[in-house]
C-alpha cells in the first residue's frame, strides 16, 4: 500500500526536502495590485521580499483553486499511489484546507484522499508534513498517519515577532491579536500561533526586547524537538541564531526564509520559531 503526502507551498519546505520523499506542494497564489503570481513558480522568496521592500503595495494571498489540489491527487494516483493524506495550512487561516476537501471528494472514483487540518503554518505545518511523509516511506498506512498527526498537532508550537501589524491586519488574519490595533506605533507585537490562530502573546517596545521574548520562549519550552528559526528577510537572524546558542544545538536546527505565503501576513523582518514539545 503506499501513501503519498501532499500540502501546499504555506509549509516553507524546500524542493530538495519535498522531493526526498516524494511530497507534492500545491501553491498559493501571491498578488500584488494587479500582478498574479503561483508561489515559489513565478516567483522566488528572495524575489518576493525585493518586491515587498520596493513597492508601497501590501501583497495579498489567494487559496489554490479546487482543480489545482485535483490535479495533484490525480498525479499521484497516475503514479502508482494507493491513498494520499494532504495536509494544509490552519483552516482558521485559510480557504486551502476547504479546496483540497472539495477536490478530494471530486476524485473518489480514482483514489482515496484523506485531508487533514494541521492547525498549523510554515515549518510548523512543514515539520508535521515531513513527519507524515517519512512514515509514509517506511509504510505506515493512513491510519497510522492520521494518528501521528494528532499527536503532533497537540505538540506543535510557532510564536513570531513583528515589526508591523499592517500585512496581518490587511489580509484579514489578525484573529486575537485585534487588540493590539492603534497602539502599535513604537510597539513590537508578540504572537502565538500555536492553536492555528493568531494570539496576542506580548507587547514589547523595541526589536531587541521583542528578539529577547522569542529567546525566552525558547528558554522556557523545556525539552524539545524539531526546532525551526524562521525569518522574512530579518537583518538580526544571525544575531538572534548566536543569541540562543547557550539553550539550543543550533548545529541541528532549520534556520529558513518564511516564504511568500507567510511572509505576505507577517510583513518585512519578521522573526519566528517553530518547534515540538516533548
Amino acid at each position: 500500500m503506499t501513501v503519498r503526502i501532499v500540502t501546499d507551498s504555506a509549509s516553507d519546505l524546500t524542493p530538495s526536502e519535498a522531493d526526498a520523499l516524494g511530497i507534492v506542494i500545491v501553491p498559493l497564489t501571491i498578488r500584488f495590485g494587479d500582478e498574479e503570481y503561483t508561489d515559489r513558480a513565478d516567483l522566488s522568496v528572495s524575489e518576493f521580499y525585493a518586491k515587498m521592500a520596493s513597492t508601497d503595495v501590501l501583497p495579498e494571498t489567494a487559496a489554490p483553486a479546487p482543480g489545482a489540489f485535483e490535479a495533484a491527487f490525480r498525479q499521484c494516483s497516475a503514479e502508482g499511489a494507493d491513498e494520499i493524506v494532504c495536509i494544509d495550512m490552519s483552516l482558521a487561516l485559510s480557504a486551502t484546507g476547504q479546496s483540497a476537501q472539495t477536490a478530494a471528494n471530486a476524485v473518489t472514483d480514482t483514489i482515496a484522499v484523506t485531508c487533514v487540518d494541521s492547525k498549523s503554518i510554515t515549518a510548523g505545518l512543514g515539520t508535521q508534513v515531513l513527519r507524515a511523509a517519512r512514515a509514509a516511506r517506511d509504510g505506515a498506512s493512513v491510519d497510522d498517519i492520521t494518528e501521528l498527526l494528532d499527536d503532533l498537532r497537540t505538540r506543535t508550537r510557532v510564536y513570531g515577532v513583528l515589526d508591523t501589524l499592517d500585512n496581518l491586519q490587511k489580509g484579514g488574519r489578525i484573529g486575537g491579536a485585534r487588540a493590539m490595533l492603534g497602539t502599535m506605533l513604537s510597539i513590537k507585537p508578540c504572537l502565538d500561533l500555536s492553536s492555528g490562530e493568531v494570539v496576542e502573546a506580548g507587547r514589547q517596545r523595541t526589536r531587541k526586547k521583542a528578539t529577547a521574548w522569542l529567546r525566552s520562549v525558547l528558554a522556557e519550552a523545556g525539552d524539545i524537538e524539531e526546532l525551526a528559526i524562521i525569518h522574512g528577510d530579518a537583518p538580526d537572524i544571525d544575531e538572534f541564531v548566536t543569541s540562543v546558542r547557550d539553550i539550543v544545538d543550533v548545529d541541528g536546527v532549520r534556520i529558513e526564509q518564511l516564504g511568500a505565503v507567510i511572509g505576505t501576513h507577517g510583513g518585512p523582518r519578521v522573526l519566528g520559531v517553530t518547534f515540538l514539545v516533548r
